[in-house]
């Protein structure tokens, strides 16, 4: 369990250089483009830099607010409070900040950049329609995410990917409306340049690379939460009857986004269950594993 929390760390800095190299592409893909290649992806690396900084104080904010979450009221939200208390004795962690999302969907997420500065966040629908004992192994999940470290590259990645798609997006907008179908005077003419068509494949494919790096981020860490949970609560029957109700509910999570997608403890975007002909394209891009997957391997500890 340990070498596993240490190679998540080193998992997580090689995610972060991953998606700083992938907007210092897009900057270099806009350069080809419109002919200043070298500029662009020096600011490009700029904005990155930026962005990963910001994101390291900040994107928890973000994730709670893009989400709608308010804080729990100690006196309304008691049990909440006691189940966190106690599984944070349980796991020698701080007890982080505890919220609560006004949605009939049960999920949950955690957020922060370090046990220090975490926090987790229920939905409505998850108090309503798991019990105590499902609802701790969820809470324990939650704080094994806080744990193994894995809150802070999941938390910078809601603004990464973010990141990613308005570069590529305002710099294809920025051609459709100037330089794509008239030439102005001082332009540089990359009419006949093919490197400005790898430039353009480039900004199509990079946000789609990011959100594979986003499904990348979560699916293994979703697998070692839960044995981690199970570990802080010595009841897997608990977290597995959770699960199977999550796998059960077909409610659409409202407050998440495809941003915060990889944070919350089930997929909680529409189209999960998709059987269709597009069945292998959509899984790539799956933040998370299987619910079945899950609770198999949890029968088996």
């Amino acid at each position: 369990m340990f070498e596993l929390i240490r190679s998540n760390k080193r998992r997580s800095l090689a995610l972060v250089a991953g998606f700083m190299v992938v907007v210092a592409l897009v900057g270099a893909a806009i350069g080809l483009v419109v002919g200043s290649g070298i500029l662009f992806t020096l600011i490009a690396l700029v904005i990155s830099g930026v962005v990963a900084l910001a994101s390291y104080w900040k994107a928890d904010k973000i994730a709670l607010r893009m989400s709608r979450a308010h804080p729990a009221s100690a006196v309304e939200y008691q049990r909440l409070h006691n189940l966190v208390e106690g599984l944070c004795i349980a796991a020698g962690l701080p007890k982080p900040g505890v919220y609560i999302i006004e949605d009939p969907a049960p999920n949950a997420f955690a957020t922060g950049r370090n046990p220090e500065h975490a926090a987790i966040a229920v939905t409505t629908g998850l108090l309503e329609k798991l019990n105590r004992v499902e609802l701790e192994g969820v809470v324990a999940h939650e704080l094994g995410h806080i744990k193994n470290y894995d809150i802070l590259v999941s938390t910078l990645a809601v603004t990464m990917v973010g990141t990613v798609a308005l570069l590529a997006d305002g710099a294809i907008r920025l051609m459709w409306w100037n330089g794509g179908r008239v030439a102005r005077r001082g332009d540089h003419d990359n009419g006949n340049n093919p490197l400005a068509y790898v430039g353009f494949a480039l900004l199509i494919v990079s946000p789609l690379i990011a959100k594979a790096m986003q499904a990348a981020i979560s699916r293994r860490r979703e697998t070692l939460a839960d044995v981690t949970a199970c570990q802080l609560t010595r009841y897997p029957p608990g977290l597995i009857s959770a699960l199977e109700k999550l796998q059960e509910d077909t409610t659409v999570t409202h407050s998440a986004s495809t941003a915060t997608a990889h944070l919350w403890i089930e997929q909680p975007m529409s189209g999960v269950g998709d059987q269709g002909k597009l069945r292998a394209v959509h899984q790539l891009f799956n933040t998370h594993p299987p619910l079945d997957e899950r609770i198999a391997l949890l029968r088996e500890l």
